[in-house]
């Protein structure tokens, strides 16, 4: 094992599940949760930091501010802890508890919106929060993983080559849509290779990321309330939109035979297995990539009254109505209002609201 003395130095990025045995078709799911972020967002950060250093963006008195429903937040937050930059996470009230708790353990401030954008969701509010944030101090850098190309050469560089080079006969690969930059990195990637790969995006139903009407998505991760600047759907050959009933199962499926995945990843193994389930798959060689861990869900997804609530008693119920058994009991989870809010970063315009989360809403 290395020794390091950075947490961003380490990132374990060959390590594949047979699922197999669990979807019933042939399926090789890629972990990307094995680093000291929790997930595949570190590799955007680090290549979004690192460039902006290297440009002369970030300065020694650069605040970091960025948009994001939660991993890409962990992932800059452990960063600017370790290089030193103050860091300002913008994010709305589906974000996990215990993801917000994680950035500001960090030493980073969070500020959720509460206010839905014109399409129903939270990242327009998200977006114009952070543009005025810019506009009242100079101080602020905001790297914006929705237009960054670094967002997508990180995975063209590492998560795409990777792959290749553990799977030369490789067929189809399943890569989950929010910004899309790991969409966009691999399919680049692998348009390029030496064999034709099918590439097909998994996306949240309600999403309008590939068009379609916006509808609500409670579960973080995947899907965009806009169209990402950073599609080219020219490399993308097939899209699946997966309800979050159906992710919520997939979830607790894996995590009865061990393996405890967050909703992206739910989101990703549904999609394919439906895919493989439709195609002759025998003889494919097929690979999903899975964004992180179901730690961050214990108080969503894997929580009864949570999802009780939300989706009614019968969203874990079986083809043959019997029901999963469900992971968590049927304590109240702690809400984010139970707790304090963050303390303000200097010279906030004073429009901005700082209201605190709901637990549940619309995006």
């Amino acid at each position: 094992m290395p020794v390091i003395s950075a947490p961003y130095a380490f990132n374990e990025g060959d390590l594949y599940v047979d699922l197999e045995s669990i979807c019933g078709h042939p399926l090789y799911l890629k972990c990307e949760a094995f680093n000291f972020a929790g997930s595949i967002k570190l590799k955007a950060a680090n290549e979004m930091v690192e460039n902006a250093e290297r440009d002369g963006i970030l300065k020694a008195d650069s605040v970091l501010v960025e948009s994001s429903s939660g991993n890409l937040g962990v992932a800059l937050s452990m960063i600017a802890a370790s290089k030193g930059y103050r860091f300002l996470c913008v994010t709305d009230s589906r974000c996990n508890l215990s993801t917000r708790l994680l950035m500001e353990a960090l030493g980073s401030e969070v500020h959720i919106v509460a206010d839905q954008d014109e399409n129903g969701g939270f990242l327009g509010t998200r977006i114009e929060y952070v543009r005025s944030l810019c506009a009242s101090d100079d101080r602020y850098v905001w790297l914006s993983q929705y237009t960054n190309a670094g967002n997508w050469t990180a995975h063209y560089r590492t998560t795409a080559p990777e792959i290749a080079r553990r799977f030369p006969e490789l067929d189809v690969l399943f890569v989950g849509a929010g910004t899309t930059g790991t969409l966009m990195g691999c399919a680049r990637y692998f348009r390029e290779w030496h064999r034709p790969v099918r590439i097909v995006a998994v996306d949240a139903a309600g999403s309008v990321a590939f068009g379609g009407e916006p509808g609500r998505r409670m579960i973080p991760g995947l899907g965009m309330s806009m169209r990402p600047p950073l599609l080219d759907e020219s490399f993308v050959d097939e899209v699946i939109r997966v309800e979050e009933p159906d992710t919520i199962r997939m979830c607790h499926r894996m995590a009865r035979h061990g393996f405890l995945f967050g909703g992206s990843t739910g989101t990703v193994v549904s999609g394919a297995t439906d895919w493989l389930s439709r195609h002759d798959a025998g003889d494919l060689t097929a690979v999903a990539i899975a964004p992180d861990l179901g730690e961050r869900y214990l108080d969503t997804i894997y929580q009864t009254n949570w999802l009780q609530d939300l989706y009614g008693d019968q969203v874990l119920a079986t083809e043959d109505g019997n029901p999963l058994p469900v992971t968590g009991d049927d304590d109240e989870v702690l809400d984010v209002r139970d707790t304090a809010p963050s303390k303000p970063l200097p010279r906030e315009p004073k429009s901005a609201s700082r209201a605190p989360a709901r637990r549940r809403s619309s995006t």
